[in-house]
């Protein structure tokens, strides 16, 4: 087997979660990083039994500017290489316009745009050549839903920034592409602090989609093995929908 690293941001559950469980089972290396210390030690020794490969824990906060610093600091100073990186990490602030906040419209891009962008920056020394980066998108990016304007200029900006990203780091064997997700039952509904009721009645209405149920993590991880596989080298700025036809 051709036993590779991969970086992980925000591992610790939904689609980060379900894409480290898929790479450990498939025997590679794996770096994951999130924000609570406790759960990142008990994901690690749950999917350290998955598979072969090493399992480091990084604790970074991708709303924190120092601590991703300080986490390409500590991989560098370590002399990790990757093969590739998923950036996964992301928050969903749902606001309708007519009462858009400063504070949630900069939580929501620092996060969602200003964190892979600079993550990305920082662990440049850390990258193989080739290596491949992939940005966990949304379906947001060309599906409007009520509430998300701040959601979907986020995930916008950083696809748009990738295309430029793509031609400058193309001498450095990187390239860089996208999955969509469509609707996906993940720990995000609750944290955009949705009941148990709108989250049942949400999973409901998926059952009209072509794919007759909500979406889950695990809908997602062959996605992004692809893409980080040597399968995928022919691909720049490309983008996946997975959103089990939503929007037929």
């Amino acid at each position: 087997m051709n036993q590779k690293h991969y970086l992980i941001t925000g591992a610790t559950a939904g689609i980060g979660l379900a894409t480290a469980r898929k790479l450990a089972s498939a025997g590679h290396h794996l770096t994951i990083t999130g924000r609570d210390t406790g759960k990142l030690q008990d994901v690690a020794a749950e999917i350290a039994q998955l598979g072969d490969g090493e399992v480091i824990t990084q604790l970074c906060d991708s709303a924190d500017m120092a601590q991703i610093t300080a986490m390409a600091a500590a991989l560098q100073r370590d002399g990790l290489a990757y093969d590739g990186i998923v950036l996964n990490a992301g928050i969903f602030l749902p606001q309708n316009f007519s009462d858009l906040s400063e504070t949630n419209f900069d939580q929501t891009m620092a996060v969602n745009f200003k964190a892979p962008l600079f993550t990305l920056h920082a662990l440049l020394p850390c990258l193989n050549n080739p290596a491949s980066v992939v940005f966990v998108s949304s379906l947001v990016v060309h599906k409007a839903f009520p509430g998300a304007a701040s959601y979907s200029a986020s995930k916008a900006a950083f696809e748009a920034a990738a295309r430029v990203l793509n031609l400058e780091l193309a001498e450095r064997g990187i390239r860089i592409n996208s999955i969509r997700p469509g609707v996906t039952a993940t720990e995000i509904q609750r944290k955009a602090g949705m009941s148990e009721k709108q989250i049942a009645e949400l999973s409901g209405t998926m059952q009209d989609t072509a794919l007759g149920r909500i979406l889950t993590p695990e809908d997602m991880t062959a996605a992004i093995s692809y893409l980080l596989s040597d399968a995928s080298v022919g691909m720049r700025n490309a983008y996946l929908d997975i959103d089990g036809g939503f929007v037929l």
